[in-house]
C-alpha cells in the first residue's frame, strides 16, 4: 500500500512511542489523525510539526464507549487504523474499576474501533494492533489478558475481512521505554536478560508498523519487535 495521501489515525498517539509511529507516517505522505486524551496540548504540538497538510487532533477518551465511536465519526474515511492507546499501571488486585478500565482501554476500544473501520467498506485498508511481548509469556494480569485477547481479535478480523481486500496485523513491542511509573531500572534489567541484550528503538518499532500497515501480502500476523524477549524467560 502507498501511504501517499492514505488517512491514518493513530490512538494515544501524542507522545512516545505513538508520536513515532505518526512522524514515521507523515514522512511517507500519509494524512495523519493523533488522537490523544489527557495529552490533547502535546497532540496539537505534534500535528503543526508534521511535514504536509491537513493532519489533526482529536481528544477522546477511550473508557468511554460514546466517546470512542465520535471520535471514528470525528476522523471521518480511515485508511489505516493503529490502535496504539494503552493503560497499564499497577493497582490492587481487587480494584474492580481499574479492571473495568484495563478492558475498555486495551481490548473494548480497540475492537470497537476495528468494527467501525469494516463498515467503511473499503477497497483496500489495514489495521495494526499494539500488544505486548508479555501475551507470549504464561502471565494473566488484567494488562496481558487484555492484550492477549486484542491478538485474538486481530487473527479473527484477519481470516475474516481478507476476502474484502481488509488487512489486520499486530506488533507486540517489548522492551523500549517504560512505562512512566516505573524506574529505569527495572527496564535495565530485563533488557540484560533478552537475546539482542539491548532496548527496542522507537524508530524500529515505528518501521515495524509501517512493514504491516504497507504490505500487501501480510495479513494475521503478531510481529514480536522485542530483540528476541518472547524467546526467553525474563520474568523476575
Amino acid at each position: 500500500m502507498d501511504f501517499s495521501g492514505k488517512q491514518v489515525l493513530v490512538t494515544g498517539a501524542a507522545r512516545r512511542a505513538g508520536a513515532e509511529i505518526v512522524r514515521a507516517f507523515a514522512a511517507r505522505g500519509a494524512r495523519l489523525i493523533v488522537h490523544a486524551n489527557a495529552h490533547f496540548d502535546e497532540a496539537e504540538k505534534l500535528v503543526s510539526r508534521l511535514p504536509g497538510e491537513g493532519h489533526r487532533a482529536l481528544r477522546a477518551d477511550l473508557a468511554a464507549e460514546r466517546e470512542t465511536a465520535a471520535l471514528f465519526a470525528a476522523a471521518g474515511r480511515i485508511d489505516i487504523l493503529v490502535n496504539n492507546a494503552s493503560f497499564y499501571r499497577f493497582f490492587p488486585e481487587n480494584d474492580e474499576k481499574e479492571r473495568a478500565r484495563f478492558e475498555r482501554v486495551n481490548f473494548a476500544a480497540p475492537l470497537e474501533l476495528m468494527n467501525f473501520f469494516v463498515r467503511q467498506e473499503l477497497r483496500e485498508g489495514a489495521v495494526v494492533n499494539i500488544l505486548d511481548q508479555a501475551i507470549f509469556s504464561d502471565r494473566n494480569d488484567p494488562y496481558t489478558a487484555s492484550r492477549r485477547k486484542l491478538g485474538e481479535a486481530t487473527l479473527d478480523f484477519a481470516a475474516k475481512y481478507g476476502v474484502e481486500n481488509l488487512r489486520f496485523n499486530a506488533v507486540a513491542p517489548g522492551p523500549m521505554l517504560p512505562p512512566e511509573e516505573l524506574p529505569q531500572s527495572k527496564m535495565e534489567n530485563v533488557v540484560r536478560r533478552v537475546a539482542l541484550l539491548r532496548a527496542v528503538t522507537t524508530a524500529d518499532f515505528a518501521q515495524a508498523v509501517l512493514f504491516l500497515a504497507g504490505c500487501d501480502s501480510v495479513t494475521g500476523a503478531i510481529l514480536p519487535v522485542d530483540g528476541g524477549q518472547h524467546l526467553v524467560d525474563t520474568q523476575p
